[in-house]
């Protein structure tokens, strides 16, 4: 499929990470200019592991929307080894929690409170399950001698098949997946399990990271993997299957905190979300699939209604900018910085 513009209905964003403060209030609008909603990661510093924590992190989301915004977090909570079975209830009767997050203790950024071991947390997958919450996963093994490009795969094998087993009928997002093994995964399981994939393992390989010198601003976790995983991702996205859906895992970082000796890991895209999802399905002649990919899938595994309004991409070169400002006096530098995009978002 060949054109020059596509109007599909209001994507959403089913993995994101919007952080707190002069932060959030500086990176919420390129999110709530393309989104209707988003599923709002909980690893803030005290991580949102209660429901009264995400109502009241909820608040502080809303009100740093811009004017005239519509955009809806969908609140999540972060699991540890000492999550109540009754936050499960608790989450579930307030009506804005769509989930916790499970993360490997050491897995991520600000996952060092995390699960460290998921036999901990059966009782309360158990309870998700006959309340109809979903888990979020955050799928790699941490131990140190699991090669880092290797996680994902042993974490399938050791950890998520292994649940997914014990736990029929919970409902799971394998979030951000990065292999060939993670794809096949989702597309054999059985019901109630689906994926997210993201621009940046769309659109790169590994070797980003290593072009003409180290490139922090494209070390992510999950890290970037294979050419051949690529393709087995972009095979995924375009092919019209439901299990996979948008999710961008935008993360913003302070420009010192990527540049430095021991950098975070994480690839900030909100102010592209949907325009470099728009550059991947284009290269593969698949248009015509993105709509179900970033409008629909995500909003029916979630039973949620599909975003009413529409919004239009355009066949148009524009120029990123090298950096945005970030919280009080701090620098992010976004995902394609200096460089091109290929589709521009209609604005009205």
């Amino acid at each position: 499929m060949s054109t020059d513009s596509i109007t599909l209905g209001r994507p959403d964003d089913w993995h994101l990470h919007l952080r707190d403060g002069a932060a959030l209030r500086a990176v919420l609008p390129h999110t709530a200019e393309r989104f209707g909603r988003a599923i709002v990661m909980p690893n803030l510093m005290p991580p949102v592991t209660t429901t009264a924590l995400a109502a009241n992190y909820r608040a502080r989301i809303l009100e740093a929307r811009p004017a005239g915004s519509a955009f809806e977090p969908l609140m999540t909570l972060y699991l540890t080894d000492r999550t109540p079975p009754e936050e499960v209830d608790r989450a579930c009767d307030s009506g804005i929690v769509h989930g916790f997050k499970l993360y490997p203790a050491g897995a991520t950024t600000h996952s060092d409170a995390g699960v460290t071991d998921v036999a901990r947390i059966d009782a309360v997958l158990a309870r998700m399950a006959q309340r109809g919450l979903t888990l979020q996963v955050h799928g790699e093994v941490t131990h140190e001698d699991v090669d880092v490009f290797e996680r994902e795969a042993r974490f399938i094998e050791d950890v998520l098949a292994p649940l997914a087993a014990r736990h029929p009928a919970l409902r799971i997002v394998f979030e951000h997946i990065t292999t060939a093994d993670a794809v096949a995964f989702v597309r054999g399981a059985r019901a109630g399990i689906a994926a997210t994939i993201t621009p940046q393992h769309l659109l790169h390989n590994r070797n980003a990271m290593f072009v003409g010198g180290i490139r922090p601003h494209f070390y992510c976790l999950p890290v970037l993997k294979t050419e051949p995983d690529r393709q087995a991702l972009i095979d995924a996205a375009t092919s019209g299957n439901p299990r996979f859906f948008l999710g961008t895992d935008s993360a913003p970082h302070e420009r010192g905190t990527k540049e430095t000796a021991c950098g975070c890991a994480g690839m900030y895209s909100a102010h592209a979300g949907i325009e470099l999802y728009a550059e991947a399905f284009d290269a593969a002649g698949a248009l015509d699939r993105l709509e179900g990919f970033a409008h629909c899938f995500g909003a029916d595994f979630y039973g949620l209604p599909r975003n009413a309004d529409r919004i239009t991409l355009r066949r148009a070169r524009s120029t990123v900018p090298a950096s945005f400002r970030f919280g009080e006096d701090g620098e992010l530098v976004p995902m394609r910085a200096g460089g091109e995009l290929l589709w521009t978002l209609d604005r009205p």
